[in-house]
This record gives structure tokens, sequence and C-alpha cells, in this order.
């Protein structure tokens, strides 16, 4: 889709976005008209100006509520402990409410919810009814407004990551609600572990300093399994993207070893997905699909080394290189975008904006100045996607550091405004002078408006669990799952449920599955349906409901559609009956040697399980193991079995000089007398 160019400001626009700003030479009114011109949009869209500073300055963070109001974080103190012009807002950072109060596009109302120097820079904001979770590292606080006047009064520690992380880019970013009742949020390589609040902080003032040496006081975090949640190499590494109940409680890792994972972004089927910067220079910067369980290669998984120190069978490009794509358990990225600071992300789920962004990821890349989406499409057990750009400018200023839906469909972009990015430095070095914008993207015209949402009913929470915005639908699914005990609740879901919009059913079918003696009746239906996003939505939803992961597996295990294959093996993780081998070994026969994604799935599936999984496969595949496939699965596996195989592999002539190196790096993933013995072998053959 092209962009195009808007047309100058008019003067009757300027002359009411005047009234936006107490001081015009403060506010930057000029600048903000001359980037306004200079933003490229895509066709079919236009962008207007919704507001810009004072009312918001370097935006780091937004979310947009059920009444069309855009809650921002700021980062005038951005790394003020660390850099020359020190601390520039002495009271700290804000958390500003932008509100439209007259319904022309623009904001005119700014309300500070909250402001202290412990959310100085926060990274992260998401709001939840009367809750507002703030990332701001080491702190991961929830803010509630208890008497509805949208000032915070009580504060609360949900975890804590490490001190170290204070200040810093690569922290703790945004929650996000999901459709399964969850939250979702992540940490870059800054962030290091998860702690629970100790005693001495479960209760904590309004405002003021936390003592960090009380956080060291908190237990890590255990993850679902019983891990610690820390980046020691036990198993997890670097970043890491979870998922918890909206109390902090059952904490899973859903990926780790990434760089800087900036946001994470949930679509209505569950599916996770994300951006990730490179080390800057090196044209890595990438986006994934967020397997569960899975290693995304920034480090070493064994060894932790950086992906520049020399190994057996690197990839010979660095953007490949930067992240051990030719390692066995590393999951492939979904793209590749070469250079840039990538910031915020949103799955669009509207109507409002043109086809090519609807069910989409939107994303702000800062470097490169400009917000995205990537079409995707399914490419067997994974998935292969495009770029459509969305917004963008010619300004060396525009800086867009996140993006939000509101209850319309419009598209909110907080621009942080500055002549560079993050890298622990920027040009606007003094309070007065700072700048911050936040536009609107909708097609032309189009009136800023906020759908009423009525809860009372199941008929309005079944409505408002449509909406493309994500507080709509979290005050909507729990309204529904409070009234499930209602007939008539049942009735309006069912409806959904047996409509033809793919994405509002699987919105519904978790709330379904909630129905007291109905709910596995609806998750039966739900794993035999014909529509495979439905099918791995009821996996999953099954899954979160506690059902046997082995029989939901198993139910599934010769579907004809391989990503739901690929969730069948994920669900088997740490699954040790005898009947989890059987299936897996069912799963393993239907790899067709060609697929990654399918291939790293049943990795994860097998986790600590392989002398198992591997047995019962190799107990199938007999001597008819050596194939193209059963190379592949043998070059992933890390089963007692494995070294011996690997070198029947590497000693058949057949084998290219490329792929023993391929084989041969495999052995640096296993351990024990067996790989010792295989590797004697090989260099006794290699001797004679």
């Amino acid at each position: 889709m092209k962009l195009r160019t808007l047309p100058l400001l008019s003067a009757a626009l300027a002359s009411s976005c005047f009234s936006l700003f107490a001081d015009p030479a403060r506010a930057g009114l000029e600048a903000a008209q001359k980037q306004l011109q200079q933003l490229q949009v895509a066709s079919g869209l236009e962008a207007t100006l919704f507001a810009a500073e004072p009312m918001v300055v370097n935006p780091t963070d937004l979310d947009i509520d059920s009444r069309g109001r855009v809650w921002v974080t700021e980062g005038a103190n951005y790394r003020s402990t660390f850099q020359k012009w020190g601390l520039l807002r002495p009271d700290g950072d804000r958390i500003q409410i932008l509100t439209d109060t007259n319904g022309d596009g623009r904001a005119d109302q700014a309300k500070t919810f909250y402001q202290d120097p412990s959310i100085n820079t926060a990274l992260g904001i998401c709001v939840l009814g009367n809750r507002v979770f703030v990332s701001a590292s080491p702190y991961i606080f929830v803010l509630t407004d208890t008497d509805g006047d949208d000032v915070a009064d009580r504060r609360e520690l949900l975890f804590s990551t490490n001190p170290k992380s204070a200040d810093h880019d690569h922290a703790a970013h945004a929650f996000v609600f999901g459709p399964d009742g969850k939250l979702y949020f992540n940490f870059g390589n800054a962030g290091g572990f998860l702690r629970h609040p100790p005693e001495s902080l479960k209760s904590i003032p309004l405002h003021g300093k936390l003592d960090p040496a009380q956080l060291a006081q908190g237990a890590l975090v255990k993850d679902i399994f019983g891990i610690e949640v820390t980046d020691q190499g036990r198993p997890y590494r670097q970043g890491m993207a979870f998922r918890c109940n909206p109390d902090g409680s059952q904490v899973e890792v859903l990926g780790h070893n990434f760089r800087n994972n900036y946001e994470v972004a949930v679509d209505s089927y569950g599916t996770v997905w994300q951006p990730d910067n490179d080390d800057d220079g090196n044209q890595g910067v990438r986006v994934n699909y967020v397997m569960e369980g899975g290693n995304f290669g920034y480090t070493d998984e064994v060894t932790g080394a950086g992906w520049g120190q020399k190994r057996t069978n690197w990839e010979d490009e660095i953007p490949r290189r930067h992240w051990h794509l030719n390692d066995p358990g590393v999951v492939p990225n979904l793209l590749l975008t070469g250079a840039g600071s990538p910031t915020g992300m949103a799955i669009y789920e509207g109507q409002l904006l043109p086809e090519a962004f609807r069910g989409q990821m939107l994303h702000c890349d800062a470097g490169p100045r400009i917000v995205r989406a990537y079409p995707v499409t399914t490419s067997g057990a994974g998935y292969t996607a495009t770029i459509t750009n969305l917004l963008g400018s010619s300004d060396d200023w525009f800086r867009p550091s996140d993006v939000g839906v509101g209850p319309d469909g419009s598209v909110f972009v907080a621009d942080w405004n500055d002549a560079g990015v993050g890298g622990h430095y920027m040009a606007d070095q003094k309070l007065e002078t700072m700048t911050g914008r936040v536009y609107r993207v909708a097609p032309p015209g189009h009136r800023l408006t906020v759908p009423k949402v009525d809860l009372s009913t199941p008929q309005g929470a079944v409505a408002a669990l449509a909406s493309p915005n994500n507080e709509t639908r979290y005050l909507a699914f729990q309204a529904l799952a409070a009234g499930l005990n209602k007939s008539d609740t049942e009735a309006e879901l069912k409806r959904v449920w047996n409509g033809s919009d793919s994405r509002q059913r699987a919105r519904v079918l978790p709330l379904l599955a909630r129905l007291p003696q109905k709910g596995s009746t609806y998750l039966t239906a739900g794993l035999k349906d014909s529509d495979p996003n439905i099918r791995i939505t009821a996996l999953r939803v099954a899954r979160e409901r506690g059902q046997d992961p082995v029989a939901l597996a198993k139910s599934l295990a010769k579907d004809p559609n391989a990503a739901v294959r690929r969730e069948a093996a994920l669900a088997l993780r740490r699954q040790k009956s005898p009947e989890a081998a059987v299936v897996w070994a069912t799963l393993a026969q239907q790899h067709d040697g060609q697929d990654r994604w399918y291939l790293e799935a049943l990795g994860i599936g097998a986790d600590q399980q392989w002398d198992a999984f591997l047995a019962e496969w190799l107990k199938v595949a007999g001597n008819n193991w050596n194939t193209p496939a059963g190379r592949d699965l043998i070059w992933r596996s890390r089963a007692k079995a494995t070294p011996d195989l690997l070198v029947k592999i590497i000693a058949d002539p057949a084998v290219t000089e490329k792929e023993r190196q391929r084989y041969l790096r495999a052995f640096d993933f296993l351990k024990g007398p067996e790989k010792d013995a295989a590797l004697l072998q090989l260099l006794t053959a290699t001797a004679k």
C-alpha cells in the first residue's frame, strides 16, 4: 500500500489547534504544524494531530481506555541518573490522561493521573478498569484509582526486576490483556529476573522512593514448572516474554533469549507476537511469532556466548548469524526488517482501517521513523509476513514510540519527537523546550467517536467484547465472566460462537469454556471445528482450563493442519506419561524435513523427555529413520541415543561437507558419556 503525503495544514486547523497550548513558544506549535505536513500516511487514511506539548512530552508508551481517552507515560527524566543533563523534572515523570471533550478529534484536556520519580521514563502502561499497570523497571506497579477521580490513590508492587535495569531501555515493557483473561508482558535483556515483592513492600506509600535493598528480600518468581525466572541459563537467557494471572500468579515464560523485545501483542486466537532489536548496526531487527517455550537465539543456548563468537556452521549473513538461526533449538524469525529501533506494537482487530491492516500487527520503529503492519499468512506450522507502511515522515524528529487502538477503531501513535532515539541519549535536554506528539490515524473526515458500552446486559457486554479496544474487551470479559450463571449470557455467547466471524468466535470461547457443566462441551466442539484457528484456540483454552495436555494433543495428533499439530506438540512439553511419548512419535512421523517451525515445536514438546520420546519414534521408524526428515529430528534431538545416530549420519558418504558441519554443531548441545564415546569414534574414523 502506497503512502501519500498529507496536504498543508489549513489556517482554520492551525487556529483551532492554537487553543491547545497555554504557551505557543513552549509548545512549539510551529513545529507541530510543520511535522504534520511531513507525515505520510497509507492510501485511504489521514493523520491528524491529537495532542502536543506541553500536554505531553517525550511520550514513551500509551494506552487508550474504553472512553477513548489516551493515557501516556512520559520520559522527561530519561537517563537522568546517568547523563549530563541530569534530572529535568524533579517531581518525577507523569502519566497523563488526554481527553477530547468536544469531539473535534483533538485533546483539549490533560489530567495528571500520577507523578513520581519512581515512574521516570516508564516503558509501559496498561489501563484495565480502575487498575493501571505501569512498567518502570526495576518496578512493575499497579496504580489504582479507588474513587473514580482519575488520580491514583493506591500504589502496589506486582513484580520487581534487576535493580540495574532502572532507567534502562531494555527493561520491563507494557502489559496487555489477553483473550484468555491473562496478562501478557515482557522484559529485554536488562530485566534479569522477576521477583515477588517482599513482605516489607506488600504495602507501600503512594509516593516516594523504594529501597532497592528491600527488593532483594523478595523471592524469585517461579514459573508454572517450578523454574526460577532468571536469565542465568537455567534454562532461560536474556529477554523474556511472560503470561500470568491478573494478580501476578501462575507466571509462564513464553519465550526467552531475546535482546530487547519491546512489547508483546496478542491476537484473538491467543497467538503472541513481538518485535526485537539487534545489537545496533547489524541489520537484524526482527519480528517474532512467540512460539510457547521457545529459545529465540540471541546468545548461545548452552554457553551464553554472544552471536559474534565463532562457532561451527555459523550463518553466512550477519543478520541471521545474530540470532543463531543455524543452531538446533532456535525458533525461526517471522521477519527481518533491517536496521532500526523497534518500539510499541498492537494488534489491529477493528474494521475502520482498510483491509490490509485488519487482523494484523501494527508496529512502531523509531529508528527509520515508520509505523508498519506485517500482514501474516500461514506457512506450514509457522508463518510468513510482508511489510505494509501505515505512517511515516521525512521529519528527522518523528520518532514513533507506541501505537494503540481506540474504541472506534482509530489508531493513535505516540511520537517521542527527538533528533535521536534510545541509545541513552536525547537531543532535547531542557524541559522548557521538550516536545512530544500524539497523532490519530483514521479515514479522511472520520469523526472521533466512542461507542456506548453497556455492561449491564449480556447483549451489551457481548457487543463490547467485539471492540477493537483492549480495555473495552477487558471490561466486557469481566462482566460476562461474572454473569455466566445466567442463561441469557450463554445464549448471547452462543450466538457469536455459531456465527461466521472467526476472531469473534475465538474471543467468546474462553468464556463458554468457563460455563459450569457445559464448558467442556464447547471445547470439544472447538477442537473439531472446521477452522484451524479455532482448533488452535480450543487447545490453548482447554490447557488453560486444566484439561489433560496429553489427551488434548492425542486428539489432534493427526490433524491435517501443521499449525494445529504444532500446538499439539507444544502441549506435550514436560509431560512424563508413556502416552505422551506415543503421541509425540505420531506427531514426529509427520515432519516433512522442510518445516523448521514444526521441528522446533517438536523439540520444545520433547524438552526434558528426549530419551523416551526419541526411543518411541525410533521404534516406529525402524530402519527407515535415516531420511531427510529423520536426520532433521536427530539433529534437533538431545537424547542419549543422539550422538551415535549423528555419527552414522556424518559417516554417510552421501552427506555433503556443509551438512556435516550442521551435524557436528549438534554435538555442542549434547553432554554425557555417550557424546564422548561418539566423538572418539568420529576422531578414530577421521584418523584412518
